[in-house]
């Protein structure tokens, strides 16, 4: 692989010009930064096509919803992301629909493409016949979803009894700081000021993914592992040392 780009997500507490010093470091690539990729690329049928890949219901594996009302939010959703969210979209769709609108002469496995998004991605689990919340999506572009860094990996049961209690009592879900005192175990909610240090492992997978044909690894505390709890998240991505034994020969700077 001779190039990487990445590119930001504006209104998320992910840093892409951080990503890619870190990334630059630890890969054999040039890395560089562009802007929101949904800003750059968006056509006048982005906004129907990702209507498409709306997932509908968490047990449906059908998806799609293009209602004018429906396409009208997300031309809303492209133009002002920040008005944006509550939406799960089928991961691998969007993948194929921005995968179109990378540039000529750039659609190769020599220049991997990862957008930094500010969308929810899911993928359908055949096994249990639910959709599933993704942090990232591996392949061609490879997507990186900052939402789902949050809501992907599953908290501590009592974090979700917690928030439900505060919602209850105060109408809104409660300040970080309040569920961090509250919930035993350490966990990333929305705007996290740890998101940036977070992602870094989850941008690196992506890149490990095209450069050598391997998923995640099974060592619980390196970069590349792939937990389905948020404290395995902090314990891969937040604590040290950053890689497993065989990965730190090839990642560690």
């Amino acid at each position: 692989m001779e190039t990487v780009t990445l590119y930001r997500a504006p209104t998320t507490g992910a840093d892409a010009d951080a990503l890619a010093d870190w990334l630059r470091e630890r890969v054999d690539a040039t890395v560089t930064v562009r802007d929101r990729f949904l800003s750059l690329y968006a056509d006048d049928d982005l906004p129907a096509e990702l209507a498409e890949t709306r997932v509908l219901s968490p047990y449906d594996r059908e998806t799609g919803n293009t209602m004018l009302g429906i396409v009208r939010y997300e031309e809303r959703a492209l133009d002002s992301p920040e008005r944006a969210g509550g939406v799960l979209y089928d991961g691998l769709a969007v993948q194929e629909r921005l995968g179109r609108r990378i540039p000529d002469g750039e659609r190769t496995l020599a220049h991997l493409h990862v957008p930094l998004l500010d969308r929810a991605l899911g993928t359908w689990g055949d096994h249990d016949g639910r959709w599933h919340k993704r942090v990232n999506v591996f392949g061609q572009p490879a997507l990186v979803s900052v939402p789902g860094l949050y809501e992907a990996p599953a908290k501590p049961e009592q974090y979700y009894k917690e928030k439900q209690k505060h919602a209850l009592v105060a109408g809104d879900a409660p300040p970080r700081e309040v569920l961090e005192e509250e919930v035993d175990g350490d966990f990333l909610v929305a705007d996290d000021p740890r998101t940036t240090e977070a992602l870094k492992g989850y941008v690196l997978q992506a890149y490990h993914y095209l450069a050598t044909g391997e998923a995640f690894c099974d060592a619980e505390g390196c970069r590349l592992h792939n937990p389905h709890r948020q404290p395995g998240v902090v314990e891969a991505q937040l604590r040290e040392p950053e890689f497993c034994d065989t990965h730190a020969d090839r990642y560690a700077p």
